[in-house]
């Protein structure tokens, strides 16, 4: 086949009919992977036409290169993303691939090289990883329901090319609440008096959903057989709950426990007495802490002497 010089004036359109000319040409002389030569008519010298040569192999890089541009997958985020989740939540990692046509998304947990999915399969036992895509989007979102404190890591999102691989890195962190009641882990009190109990939550990168007070093994939130029983909870950076029982009696004695969701348990432990049991506990401590300061004073003469 002959090409005269006339045939680059008809610009992109003609490039592209060549294009598939050369392509069926390639296709019928083994592997696509070998260079190809496009044989043109020989000079008047015996050698191959210089000017048609140049011009076809000019047109056929110059075709590759703007084909290449239009079909390569386009990553929207090449670098790597934070991604802070609460222990127990569900954690969405959100992949974007324009251009993808016959390519696969796979993700990866980086920490072991797992193969999590690879298009719409999952390769995992664990049911808490699916893959999320609609038909038509560029979305390919990871979910991982439940997250647990063994899949803070880091996830790559990771697409074939011909030209090597490209990806897109989430570094997961699971963030666990801390809870505590405030004060010591015994607490005395009077029959008649009042059971304050102050649960603070912290490191909470959301309100908690709830916060459950139990007596026992029994919630006591929405007590109404007791009655005398306030709850009063307040979410924010540092979310709090109160329990407050009024009128103590004996039988408010016993373990209490104060739980929110995705955190482990506070407790506290409350002995309720008479008053004058209380106050001969108080007599007690005062008395001995009274002989312990006579006996240093004691002690303190002699050890002089001896040094002496």
């Amino acid at each position: 086949m002959v090409v005269t010089s006339g045939c680059q004036s008809h610009g992109h359109h003609q490039k592209f009919i060549a294009l598939l000319i050369l392509c069926f040409l390639d296709c019928g002389q083994g592997d696509g992977k070998e260079k190809r030569e496009i044989s043109s008519p020989k000079s008047k010298s015996g050698q191959p036409g210089g000017s048609g040569n140049s011009e076809w192999q000019q047109l056929w890089y110059s075709s590759v290169d703007e084909f290449q541009k239009l079909t390569e997958p386009l990553l929207d985020n090449t670098t790597e993303t934070n991604l802070t989740v609460p222990l127990g939540s569900t954690a969405y990692l959100h992949c974007r691939v324009r251009n993808l046509g016959e390519r696969t998304i796979s993700w990866v947990r980086r920490r072991d090289w797992h193969i999590l999915t690879s298009g719409m399969f999952t390769y995992t036992n664990d049911e808490r990883f699916t893959v999320l895509h609609a038909e038509g989007s560029d979305d390919w979102t990871l979910k991982i329901k439940y997250v647990q404190k063994r899949d803070n890591g880091t996830y790559e999102c990771q697409i074939s090319t011909g030209t090597g691989i490209m990806s897109s890195f989430i570094n997961v962190h699971i963030v666990v609440p801390e809870v505590h009641i405030d004060g010591p882990s015994e607490l005395h009190v009077d029959m008649g008096s009042i059971i304050n109990l102050l649960c603070i939550i912290e490191k909470s990168p959301q309100p908690p959903q709830y916060v459950f007070w139990y007596h026992n093994e029994k919630m006591i939130n929405y007590d109404n057989i007791r009655g005398g029983i306030v709850v009063n909870t307040e979410n924010g950076g540092r979310s709090t709950s109160r329990l407050t029982i009024h009128d103590v009696i004996d039988t408010d004695s016993g373990n209490y426990t104060c739980e929110t969701a995705n955190a482990e348990q506070a407790y506290v432990y409350v002995f309720v007495s008479e008053g004058d049991t209380m106050a001969a506990i108080s007599r007690r401590k005062s008395t001995a802490s009274g002989i312990e300061v006579m006996l240093w004073f004691v002690a303190l003469p002699l050890m002089v002497i001896s040094i002496r």
